[in-house]
């Protein structure tokens, strides 16, 4: 190489390299670090082996780890923990939000649940053996109350087609009927006697088949607690609030529609079906509207509680029947 050429080389501004983001690309500050990955393994074999000891032990361990499904994003933030664990509709320990503490009183081990009736395998599960069972996940739901607030919960639980699917519905099976315990020594609500105990609610076979169909056993990373229904409770997030039986003990399949707990009470402001739509008022209030926990945001109700993509089929053709609240 000649002087010249060698002054132009060295003249020459050196080369840009254009990097293109790919929608797949993340950062490398977005990666996991192995010490967690790894960590999170060695934790999940040691829950597993304390889960198979003894149910003492399980509820001392807490839940088996559970992924988030993310198929089921609320469009909206958590609500705070302490919102969700003191403000609660629990008519066994009364009438009123401010039942936690006296649902501590309330045991949650040992304790079964039957599923029975219209089945070709009834079975009854210790709550225990129900968790290492069933395909444990989190997934985040909206919880639309009818009387106008709602909350954002991160629920632990399985779907109630992996429990269905053990029991073997009959064909002839068109609902399914979830009954929360009766406790009197420990539940002061039970004394109001002009109420239909025990809590009994329902909903049809292809409701209870749907995906979002969910069988509460934690929150917020935990046990399921008393207040809010544990150990075991029912979930559907496109229907009201009241439609969620809590602290289950009997799951029973029948061909006979049943007339739940506050259908019973007030039948023209309580239905069966008791889906959310905005567009349809309670008798004494709008429900187009409705109240955060925690925030204290009004923000619009909407239609399934925006879970139409998910459940709207299931009403196809039944236009004559009261489908709202």
């Amino acid at each position: 190489m000649d002087e010249r050429a060698f002054i132009r080389l060295k003249e020459r501004p050196p080369a840009m390299h254009i990097l293109k983001s790919r929608p797949w690309h993340l950062p490398e500050s977005c990666v996991t670090p192995e010490s967690l990955v790894f960590g999170r393994r060695k934790a999940m074999a040691l829950g597993a082996g304390m889960l198979a000891a003894t149910p003492a032990l399980a509820q001392q361990a807490g839940l088996p780890p559970a992924m988030r499904n993310t198929r089921y994003a609320p469009g909206r933030a958590i609500t705070a923990e302490r919102e969700v664990t003191t403000y609660n509709n629990f008519y066994e320990f009364g009438s009123h939000k401010t039942i936690s503490a006296a649902a501590q009183r309330m045991p949650q081990r040992p304790w079964t649940v039957k599923v029975e009736g219209m089945v070709e395998a009834p079975r009854e599960y210790d709550i225990d053996d129900l968790l290492r069972r069933m395909p444990l996940e989190e997934r985040v739901y909206r919880l639309r109350c009818v009387e106008a607030w709602a909350m954002v919960v991160p629920w632990t639980g399985f779907p109630l087609s992996a429990l269905l699917a053990e029991v073997k519905p009959l064909s002839s099976a068109r609902y399914v009927v979830f009954q929360t315990a009766t406790l009197p020594s420990v539940m002061p609500g039970l004394r109001q006697s002009w109420y239909p105990w025990p809590y009994t609610e329902g909903c049809t076979i292809a409701e209870a088949g749907n995906e979002l169909s969910f069988m509460v056993v934690g929150a917020y990373g935990k046990l399921l607690p008393p207040q809010n229904g544990g150990p075991l409770r029912f979930h559907q997030p496109w229907k009201y609030g009241f439609k969620a039986g809590k602290s289950l003990v009997t799951i029973r399949l029948t061909d006979q529609r049943p007339v739940s707990f506050w259908e019973k009470i007030q039948s023209q402001e309580y239905g069966f079906w008791a889906n959310v739509n905005p567009a349809v008022p309670h008798p004494r209030w709008s429900q187009a509207q409705e109240r955060m926990l925690g925030t204290g945001e009004t923000v619009p109700t909407l239609l399934f509680n925006g879970y139409g993509d998910f459940v709207a089929d299931l009403y196809t053709g039944l236009q004559r029947e009261r489908l709202w609240a």
